[in-house]
């Protein structure tokens, strides 16, 4: 059941990039649309990942007891 639903996530994935580039090109309607659903996830995904790398990576650096430049 797991690789079924990670292969569709994939299939998913490369379909929006298609949709991406075939965009850019003066496609239909639909695909500017399901383009622009493409890039806004891509924007929500970035944005979450770089919370948490922010916030760990300030906490670890802040305490000054990690690092290894000493």
């Amino acid at each position: 059941m797991i690789p079924l639903v990670l292969i569709a996530i994939l299939v998913l994935a490369a379909g929006g990039c298609v949709c991406v580039v075939w965009a850019e090109r003066g496609g239909p309607r639909w695909v500017r649309v399901v383009a622009a659903m493409t890039l806004g996830a891509g924007k929500l995904v970035r944005s979450s990942g770089k919370g948490s790398r922010t916030k760990s990576g300030y906490n670890s650096g802040s305490d000054g007891s990690g690092g290894s430049d000493g």
